[in-house]
């Protein structure tokens, strides 16, 4: 039976994706293919609304899906899923990455680029792009860190005056906006469009407001937000997102609600939790840094 291709139609693939994300998962501390809850921050991330999912592709045997290539949320940067035992397809996932992908490329030192993001572990790969002109481009680096649950996790200790609530006793989705907002270090007055867009967020599937963990000011403002996807059929759980207001900032509250998100996914069955950043934010509450995706980089001039 041959490997066929065919383009991404979200309102079938979308779900299909990401059982096949949950199928391939490797247990281990370092891994193949993105966890699931990625693949539907994605798509549930105000980002894609900018983002053209047409140019995902698929390739499939029998109806399985064996390998998919696509962007997150920059259109001219590449990952791939593959299927263990089938690495064998990933010359032709290049090829149309490549012809797909190039029309909008990126600009490095003034010049446009092809990218794609490979394992550090993933030698084959790594042949494979060098073999075709890539290089790496250092500045870009996508860490996973690993938080060592068997350890144990620390009970959180606030400032007096501030407590920690999960969104099920309070979502203000402007207060929450703010929250993210000043937490990434953006300037000036809350997007219009905020509220629609956490909205949106929320909106996921595996969306839990049990889950996402505010650190509340004596004011009650939301100081730091802290959010946790669990994946009950691999046992792990995933971090994302996490921000602290600037006023708030050197008191532990990020650290405080990022340990209750993980205190309630250990709870609820997670053997693993994972992080996609080596901060010292993170290394220092107790993650470890375990593997790192480079970008490869392929000059079109």
């Amino acid at each position: 039976m041959s490997v066929e291709f065919r383009p991404y139609d979200h309102e079938v693939d979308f779900d299909r994706v990401g059982e096949f994300l949950l199928e391939t998962y490797e247990p281990g501390n370092a891994f193949a293919n993105w966890f699931q809850p990625r693949w539907e921050y994605m798509h549930y991330h105000p980002l894609i609304w900018e983002t053209p999912v047409d140019r995902i592709g698929m390739f499939e045997e029998g109806g399985r899906i064996v390998g998919v290539v696509h962007h997150e949320h920059v259109p001219n940067v590449v990952y791939f899923q593959t299927r263990p035992g089938y690495e064998h397809i990933r010359p032709d996932m290049l090829e149309y990455a490549m012809d797909v992908y190039s029309g909008s490329s990126w600009m490095v030192d003034g010049r446009k680029c092809f990218c794609l993001y490979v394992n550090d572990f993933d030698t084959e790969l790594r042949n494979l792009v060098r073999s075709k002109g890539f290089e790496i481009h250092p500045p870009s680096v996508d860490h996973q860190a690993l938080f060592p649950v068997d350890r144990g996790v620390q009970v959180p200790v606030l400032p007096g005056g501030f407590r920690l609530q999960s969104l099920a006793v309070e979502n203000d989705l402007r207060k929450l906006g703010k929250c993210l907002w000043l937490g990434f270090n953006h300037q000036g007055p809350l997007p219009a469009d905020d509220i629609k867009g956490r909205r949106f967020m929320q909106s996921a599937p595996h969306y839990r407001h049990e889950m996402n963990v505010v650190a509340v000011a004596p004011n009650g403002d939301y100081a730091a937000y802290a959010g946790i996807w669990v994946v009950p059929e691999n046992k792990l759980a995933y971090v994302e997102p996490v921000a602290t207001d600037p006023t708030y900032r050197r008191k532990g509250l990020g650290t405080a609600a990022v340990l209750e998100c993980i205190r309630r996914a250990v709870d609820e069955g997670a053997h693993k939790v994972w992080v996609g950043s080596i901060q010292p934010f993170y290394l220092a509450m107790g993650f470890e840094r375990q593997f790192q995706s480079d970008l490869w980089i392929k000059y079109l001039d």
